[in-house]
Parts: C-alpha cells; structure tokens; sequence
C-alpha cells in the first residue's frame, strides 16, 4: 500500500531529490532526539525533579498510557514534507501568507523570543543556523511546516516555510479515508452502523500508534499522516509529547517511537559483550547520562502492521474486528548519541522482557 513512488518509478532529478531529502531527514532525525529526549531530560534535572522513564509495557501496541502531561517535557509537532504541498489542501492544511515564516509575522508573534535582527537565510536547512532557528519554534501551538521551497525553480531547497500550522480535517474523515483504503467500508463511515463508525475510529488511532482518541499534537499528528497520502511524495511527521515522554515518528516506513530508559551495569555487559563491544565503548557512545550506576540511553521500537491494518489480497469489503491488533513491534533498538557518526543502533529486546 503505498501512496507515493518508489526510487524506481522517479525520474532521475527527483531520484536525487529524494537522496537529498534522506540525507536533511537524517539530520533532523538527530535533531529531534536531541531535543526531544535529552533537552527534557535536562529539563527535569534543572527543577530536580525526577525525570519519569516510560514503563515497557507503555511501549506495546495498545498499551494504555498513564493521563498526565509533565511540563517539563519538550512538547512539539513538525511535517517535513519531500516536495512543495500544493495551493489546493490549504482547505485542510492551513498554511497562509499570514503565518509563513517571514520577519513580519515571526515579530508580530508574541510567543516567538525574536529579535530584529532576522536572517531570513536562516529558515533554510542548509543554514548553520537553521536548528538554532528551529529550536525558537518548536514550543509554539499548533505545528511547523518544512517543505521544499516552492520559489526555488533551478535547485532542491528545503525551508521552513510556515508557523502555527493547524491540521484541520475532521477525525472522523480521517479514519473514513483509512477505512476505505483498507476495505472496511466502501464509500461512508456509517455505512454498516455506528458501531462499525466507532470501532473504525478508534483503529484509526491504533494504526497510528496512539490509544483512542489522544488530545493535541498527537491527533493533529495522526490526522496530518492520513492527509498527507493524498500528496504524492514522502512526509514524515515528528511528534513530541509530554504524556508519552517520547518522540513519535510517522513516515513513509511506518511509526516509531523513542524514549529514555535506563540501563542497569548488568544489562549494559550484556548488551556490550552480544554486540563484541566494550562496556567503555558502550557508555561512551550510548549512555547520555547516568542515574547512580544505572546507564541512560536511547530506546527505538519500530512498529509494522498487522494483515488487518494493510489491505486485503482479494480487493474485497471485510468487517471489521476490534479484538484483532493492528500493531506489531517490529524491532527494538538502543540508539547511538545523537552526533555519533561510527556506531549503529543495538538491537535490544526490552518490551516482552
């Protein structure tokens, strides 16, 4: 089920734009672990206050989550899109002169700390300021857009482009869309009841990692997800929140989530001597901090979908069953320090532990 084209199928002009893509996506990857996971834990030691590790079974498909938002953790949500988002989905995707990225609006902000001195070079990747730049904005509501630049005709850039940028198709629409695609329904969400309408939606938000009808960013993350299929090209939506004390990521190679979790000296021997590496090695290029003995490191579980949350061989309607996952964890990792160039992620089964 894809909705955007593979290498294969691009020209290749856009065979190196998605090169190039990849490459700003690994950056801000590293970017966003930064400053979602390591800044808000940061954040918590400077109020000393303990900093509250996700729970393994948080981490499962389904799992309930605990239904509190800490304020010392990095809420943010952004869409980086392959190419320009055309005029036309502005119905939904509410980007506007009145808030692109230009001084004017940026000033006339009152939540954005900006000075009237604005490099407007600064909105663009490629700028050795454009992650100092992206850092102002991420606490601001709502999301930020970074797309290629539609005013750039003779090369690939990538700019961020606009602030404040609200996801507004309906829910409801949403979930309809997924469910017609994986063919639960074929034509309107209430086609087979309310029951059917009720359990499509809360699937719709189990298809994209999140428990039944979260507040905020992470519906405004799963909603845009859905969108942004009508877009041929590649998006990848980076979502942080301060009731899962991680980072969500949905793209083109499904949902991710990343935490901070805690590593005993045992376990760090362990893991260091299945990956013929030594302990020294391991802290050194993994460990962000450490909590008495105990090793604080990132953790990645990558999720797939199950054959009820992909559409069916045959082409035919099928009804729905709630009891059936839509989820798998797919593989479990530790990752490297952000800026760790040498070292690849570990392998690191924690959830079913």
């Amino acid at each position: 089920m894809t909705f955007w084209n593979t290498r294969e199928e691009l020209s290749h002009a856009n065979r190196l734009r998605r090169s190039y893509y990849e490459l700003l996506r690994d950056q801000l990857d590293q970017f966003i672990l930064q400053y979602g996971l390591t800044d808000s834990y940061n954040n918590f030691r400077t109020r000393k206050i303990p900093y509250p590790f996700v729970k393994k079974r948080e981490l499962k498909p389904r799992a309930i989550l605990p239904d509190y938002e800490y304020e010392c953790q990095n809420a943010f949500l952004v869409i980086f899109v392959e190419d320009t988002i055309p005029a036309v989905h502005k119905k939904y995707i509410r980007f506007f002169d009145a808030n692109k990225a230009t001084k004017t609006n940026l000033l006339r902000s009152k939540t954005l700390p900006l000075s009237d001195e604005f490099d407007r070079y600064q909105k663009y990747l490629e700028s050795a300021y454009f992650f100092d730049f992206l850092k102002i904005l991420l606490p601001v509501d709502y999301a930020l857009l970074i797309q290629r630049d539609p005013a750039s005709q003779t090369r690939d850039r990538y700019i961020l482009s606009h602030f404040h940028v609200r996801i507004d198709w309906p829910i409801a629409d949403a979930a309809e869309d997924l469910a017609r695609t994986l063919r639960y329904i074929s034509k309107e969400l209430y086609e087979k009841g309310d029951k059917c309408a009720e359990d499509v939606q809360k699937k719709f938000f189990e298809y994209y990692g999140f428990p039944m009808m979260v507040g905020g960013r992470r519906t405004a993350a799963s909603v845009a997800a859905q969108y942004m299929k009508r877009v041929p090209c590649i998006t990848t939506i980076y979502a942080g929140s301060s009731e899962t004390r991680g980072i969500i990521r949905i793209s083109e190679k499904g949902v991710s989530k990343s935490v901070l979790t805690k590593f005993t000296p045992e376990e760090v021997c362990q893991i260091a001597e299945a990956n013929n590496m030594k302990v020294r090695t391991f802290k050194k290029n993994y460990t962000v901090t450490r909590e008495g003995e105990d090793s604080v490191c990132i953790f990645q579980a990558t999720y797939a979908c199950t054959d009820q949350a992909r559409p069916p061989d045959d082409g035919k309607l099928r009804e729905i069953k709630p009891d059936l996952y839509w989820l798998r964890v797919d593989t479990q990792q530790i990752l490297p320090l952000p800026g760790v160039l040498k070292y690849p992620p570990l392998p690191s089964n924690i959830i079913y532990s």
